[in-house]
């Protein structure tokens, strides 16, 4: 998302709670001291009424807060744990009046089994290397984001993205943050070319997928966006995180089914988060493929879990 994105969303809001933790109490003879956080509570924001990028006819609202200070790494991993999401240095989750639509979902890393399509689709990609780099924009990342929108999502939400918007979306961050490339292997030993990239947040208890693409027309190549979401369930897996959080799924909007494919899979609900059954899981798997589920691109720039390119609603005064 652009500063100018983050800019608007900010004026468009309303606030909803501001208030100081308590002090500590002074210690009395007999007493127990009271301890307390070391932050504030921070502020927190309801944007005004905007159309629903998921599901037409609707109107959505977002809760959102600022991550900033000593402490934003802190606020961002128990922010992402009750279903908040990362854009720049914003936390947001929809709050809608009339709708629970939209279910944040995480794969739990450690007890992930691949289907035999994922195999077959890890093994097709075996070759690539994989790198973790830090959160620093490049014209070649770019110029992939840009292939990516105009064979995905023509007119899109993110179409006119620049590179400074792009810079943006990828630097501006306040967390442990990392943009995981995927190369090729070069004939000549030199640098390969750049098929997929991820921008992801190393959380406490997982890595959160915050906006991957890569390069949709690849002929010998298919199944690179799912392949990037197994590579960041092995990736979690192999270092001790447990989760890999893969933002919203709206039931009845098509495009966020493909999230369903990942097991096993765990929705968070007002008791906290649930670990699908495999029955239940399995029959949302069958209806995705019977959907066509399988030739619907994820969402497009503009309402991918509203990520990039609406950084302009979370602006205040």
């Amino acid at each position: 998302m652009s500063d100018s994105a983050v800019q608007q969303m900010r004026q468009r809001q309303s606030p909803v709670r501001s208030a100081p933790l308590a002090q500590d109490a002074p210690e009395s003879k007999g007493s127990t001291k009271t301890v307390t956080a070391p932050v504030r509570f921070p502020r927190f924001f309801v944007t005004s009424p905007a159309p629903c990028p998921y599901l037409e006819g609707k109107t959505e609202r977002k809760v959102f807060t600022e991550l900033k200070g000593p402490h934003a790494e802190q606020l961002n991993d128990a922010l992402g744990r009750i279903g908040f999401r990362r854009s720049q240095t914003v936390a947001y989750r929809p709050s809608c009046a009339d709708c629970r639509a939209c279910v944040s979902v995480r794969v739990s890393a450690f007890d992930f089994r691949p289907s035999a399509s994922q195999k077959r689709i890890l093994k097709r990609n075996s070759d690539l290397i994989a790198t973790e780099c830090k959160p620093w924009a490049t014209a070649e990342q770019f110029e992939l984001l840009q292939h990516y929108l105009e064979y995905r999502h023509p007119g899109g939400g993110m179409a006119a993205m620049d590179e400074v918007d792009y810079a943006d979306m990828v630097e501006h961050t306040a967390v442990s943050s990392f943009v995981v490339e995927y190369r090729e292997p070069s004939p000549t030993g030199g640098v390969g070319r750049l098929v997929a990239a991820c921008l992801m947040d190393r959380q406490a208890d997982g890595l959160s997928m915050i906006y991957s693409f890569f390069d949709p027309d690849h002929k010998d190549r298919s199944g690179l966006g799912t392949y990037v979401i197994l590579d960041h369930i092995r990736r979690a897996a192999r270092g001790k995180l447990p989760f890999v959080y893969l933002g919203y799924w709206v039931e009845g909007s098509a495009r966020m089914q493909y999230k369903v494919r990942f097991r096993p899979l765990e929705v968070l609900g007002p008791q906290g988060w649930r670990r699908l059954g495999d029955d239940e899981q399995r029959a949302l798997i069958d209806k995705f493929t019977r959907d066509g589920g399988e030739r619907i691109p994820a969402p497009d720039g503009g309402s991918k879990d509203n990520t990039p390119g609406l950084q302009a609603e979370y602006k205040l005064a």
